[in-house]
């Protein structure tokens, strides 16, 4: 039997006791959890601390506990194009079975992978289940609208506030002796040289 780590007033720590190891038996669980810290990508996460609501079902089998739930909650970031806020909420499935510590045991000769989910105690720990289930969901490149124009290259305006910018045309450096000429009508060909 192994000795637990997991310290059972952890918000995402679930006691699985009221089983009692019998398949079928189960419960559902509903709570408001603190997000743990990076739960997201760089530029798009659950902030630390908010609220994570959780409804679960916790149904006893054979290997351990089946864990079925539902998350959900606000995402803060930042657009990828145009660098502004984005604020939105995510609600993710999952499901994940954790096995009874000794049922390891017994099964430690098996080709096992060593991502197995484990009862410690009777205790679960749902924080990487969580962590998987809504990194996955997320998108790659948040926007802030679906036809964000971003911003411009040349100055870094943000192009959604004025759609009318434009830059004049960049000068070729070959002529830009050239382009003074025609704009200073004293650098002419009959002007004098200093």
């Amino acid at each position: 039997m192994i000795v637990s780590n997991l310290d059972p007033r952890a918000p995402l720590v679930l006691d699985t006791r009221e089983l009692g190891r019998r398949p079928g038996s189960q419960t559902q669980v509903t709570r408001t959890v603190p997000a743990p810290a990076d739960l997201g990508i760089e530029v798009l996460a659950v902030p630390e601390g908010a609220p994570v609501e959780l409804d679960l079902r916790l149904e006893a089998v054979m290997e351990g506990v089946l864990v079925t739930g539902e998350a959900s909650a606000e995402l803060v970031g930042e657009c990828v194009r145009c660098l502004e806020e984005v604020r939105d909420t995510i609600t993710v499935d999952f499901q994940e079975l954790f096995v009874y510590d000794d049922s390891r045991d017994l099964r430690r000769g098996e080709d096992e992978d060593d991502d197995t989910s484990v009862l410690e105690d009777d205790l679960l720990d749902l924080e990487r289940v969580l962590r998987d289930a809504v990194v996955l969901a997320l998108p790659f490149q948040p926007l802030c609208r679906e036809d964000c124009p971003g911003l411009c290259t040349e100055c870094g305006a943000r192009l959604a506030d004025d759609p009318d910018h434009a830059h004049e045309a960049a000068i070729d450096p070959r002529w830009a002796a050239l382009a003074r000429m025609n704009q200073d009508p004293s650098a002419g060909p009959g002007a004098e040289e200093d």
